[in-house]
């Protein structure tokens, strides 16, 4: 080969390499549909807060079901669409942080097929949770990445791999890698003297409380609040000894805003349940399924489902082939909602009786069941049972709730109240039961919620009552017993009876990895620091 040709073989290797080394970027931008203009590497550090978003540009050389197939060889597509997918790894300073497997099915398989170029969000504080790539950010955060990402300067660097699991994880070589350098900024600088705190009045049942606090840790708590490094909260309220002691509104929500906490509805199933027993209608929660339905005549028959009690569904302890955490189970809740007939679907589901051994497993749809069993045997029904036994007594007079296919309360999740009135909730079973001189509740009934009736499957040190969650969270060296009611988005209400406290937190974080976390932080490491002596 003579040197001019030899130079034009040259010349081609390294285009040929270039053209695929292009093809093979991460690109970063603050917005989607600028990609002419992408963050260069080089250039100043991306600026990153508490507000910023980050989209990314991803080009293959080639689309990753063609990867999927090098690492198994011989599969239809359809098959390398169920076990196989991106793997993210995100690296900061030069550290792994996070490796994670999206899920198969998203993106979806006609997408593994043919693209070679996407474009996706990791932050779009306007569509939280929108997109699948946001799911695998907030996870890195949720994994190490919060604590790694602090004020200053560092490099963030993601890599992406094709994946299999079959039965075992098998990955291929990175398809695609960016760098972006930061200037990490998700801490707002506090001027305390500009903070203003809502001044607390009066509410129907409720007394403004004269007791101290710290006042600039909770100024501070406002600040990190309207700064988004607490993102979507849309109230704070503390009550100290059944007084109105803290009541803070945020990202256009008022006292008057009836907020969807989304799971925290559950638990009035349970009071429900409570008041039931006391007037007569049931006898106890160990009565069964079969004293209320007739399950022969629903799908997959058994006497053990005929003998599920309602304590199995108050403790989410049945064993209904149903969690919420595994969308491979037939009674996982996203499988319920597009049905029909709620009742139908939940008394249909067959029972796992080799991995259900009493022990907990969220099962929202045992929640639904026990609204609509309630409502069969109640005076003219669960809603004006409720507002005539419970509500009205309370004095709470706004509400909504949201209804099963069939019209009666769903007690899955999503009754809608003030924020106020959710902390009334709260109060009642911090005062055993009684509101204002009158017993609600039964106070054995309400001892037994709030007990230790199970360990939570997965977790260390924490347990379930009758719809109702326990930890422990610690402060200054001191450990604090909680009981609360939990939602989707961060939506909270503690009941922290030795203290003296209730404290409601509100949000619309849905479907997002920190939610639940950052409502644990503002109470562990602002509320509690700043009310108890």
């Amino acid at each position: 080969m003579n040197k001019y040709l030899f130079s034009i073989f040259l010349t081609a290797i390294f285009f040929a390499a270039f053209q695929c080394q292009a093809q093979r970027k991460i690109l970063f931008s603050a917005r989607d549909g600028f990609w002419e203009k992408p963050h260069q590497p080089g250039a100043e550090p991306f600026l990153l807060t508490n507000k910023t978003n980050l989209f990314v540009k991803v080009s293959l050389v080639k689309p990753m079901m063609e990867y999927l197939r090098d690492l198994a060889p011989g599969l239809s597509n359809d098959s390398l669409a169920r076990i196989g997918n991106y793997q993210f790894s995100f690296f900061v300073d030069d550290r792994l942080i996070y490796r994670t497997e999206l899920i198969p099915g998203a993106p979806r398989p006609a997408q593994l097929e043919k693209d070679t170029v996407w474009t996706k969000p990791l932050i779009d504080n306007q569509h939280e949770g929108a997109w699948w790539s946001q799911s695998a950010w907030n996870r890195f955060l949720y994994h190490g990445g919060d604590s790694a990402l602090t004020d200053g300067h560092h490099q963030l660097r993601i890599e992406l791999r094709p994946y299999v699991k079959a039965p075992d994880l098998k990955t291929g070589e990175p398809v695609a890698e960016g760098f972006l350098p930061l200037l990490v900024r998700r801490y707002p600088q506090i001027d305390l003297s500009t903070i203003k705190l809502t001044p607390v009045q009066p509410y129907p049942g409720l007394q403004v409380s004269g007791a101290q606090y710290d006042i600039a840790a909770i100024k501070k708590l406002k600040a990190y609040i309207e700064g988004d490094a607490f993102k979507h909260i849309t109230s704070v309220v503390v009550l100290r000894n059944g007084k109105l002691l803290i009541e803070e509104y945020f990202n256009g929500a008022t006292r008057d805003s009836l907020h969807d906490v989304r799971s925290v509805g559950k638990t009035f199933a349970s009071a429900l349940a409570g008041i039931a027993i006391n007037d007569g209608f049931l006898k106890s929660e160990h009565q069964q399924l079969k004293d209320f339905y007739d399950l022969s005549k629903y799908g997959n028959f058994s006497a053990a489902k005929a003998n599920t009690t309602i304590k199995a569904l108050l403790t989410m302890s049945s064993r209904f082939n149903g969690d919420d955490d595994d969308m491979n189970t037939p009674g996982n809740e996203e499988h319920m909602y597009p049905t029909s007939n709620w009742v139908k679907f939940a008394l249909d589901l067959p029972l796992d009786t080799m991995k259900y051994k009493g022990q907990w497993h969220y099962f929202t749809a045992g929640v639904m069941l026990l609204g609509s069993l309630l409502d069969r045997i109640v005076p003219e029904g669960l809603e004006k049972y409720a507002d005539r036994k419970l509500f009205r007594p309370m004095q709470i007079i706004r509400y909504q709730w949201p209804y099963t296919p069939q019209h009666v309360p769903n007690t899955a999740g999503g009754i809608r109240m003030n924020a106020l009135d959710f902390a009334k909730f709260g109060q009642l079973y911090a005062n055993g039961g009684r509101w204002e001189g009158k017993q609600l509740l039964p106070q054995s009934w309400v001892a037994r919620s709030l007990s230790r009736q199970l360990p939570i499957t997965g977790r260390e040190d924490e347990y379930y009552g009758y719809l109702f969650w326990n930890k422990i969270y610690r402060t200054r060296g001191k450990a604090y017993e909680a009981y609360y009611c939990s939602g989707n988005g961060g939506n909270k209400i503690y009941v922290l009876k030795e203290s003296g406290l209730v404290v409601v937190i509100t949000a619309t974080a849905y479907g997002t990895a920190y939610a639940h976390t950052q409502a644990d932080r503002i109470l562990q490491e602002f509320i509690l620091p700043a009310v108890i002596p």
